[in-house]
């Protein structure tokens, strides 16, 4: 019988392998309960996510919590979620108010 040296794959076994998390992702198999996969994935489609996109924010969320991060009111997705949308709010109230302001109120009689 001849070695692995001698059959040369010694060569392909030493080579080093990309390693999955060198790019930031690692993949990992999991098992959870059927009942609990359904209610994930048909969330997951509910908010327009992928079911990996799913799961990563979801953990991510829980370990800023339990780290105690700042945790995100259930409030804020509703009245303070689109913060950093208040600027442009009011680009466009003024450019509406301008709009506004160029009607000739005869075009409408």
């Amino acid at each position: 019988m001849r070695s692995v040296r001698e059959t040369g794959l010694c060569a392909a076994v030493s080579a080093p392998l990309p390693y999955l998390w060198e790019n930031g992702r690692m993949k990992t198999t999991v098992e959870i309960p059927g009942p609990l996969f359904r209610q994930a994935k048909a969330a997951a489609a509910q908010q327009g996510l992928s079911l990996k996109d799913f799961f990563t924010q979801a953990l991510s969320e829980r370990l800023r919590r339990k780290a105690g991060g700042p945790e995100e009111k259930p409030w804020m997705r509703a009245f303070g979620g689109l913060r950093e949308l208040h600027g442009e709010t009011r680009r466009l109230e003024r450019l509406v108010a301008e709009e506004f302001e160029r009607i000739d109120e005869e075009e409408w009689r």
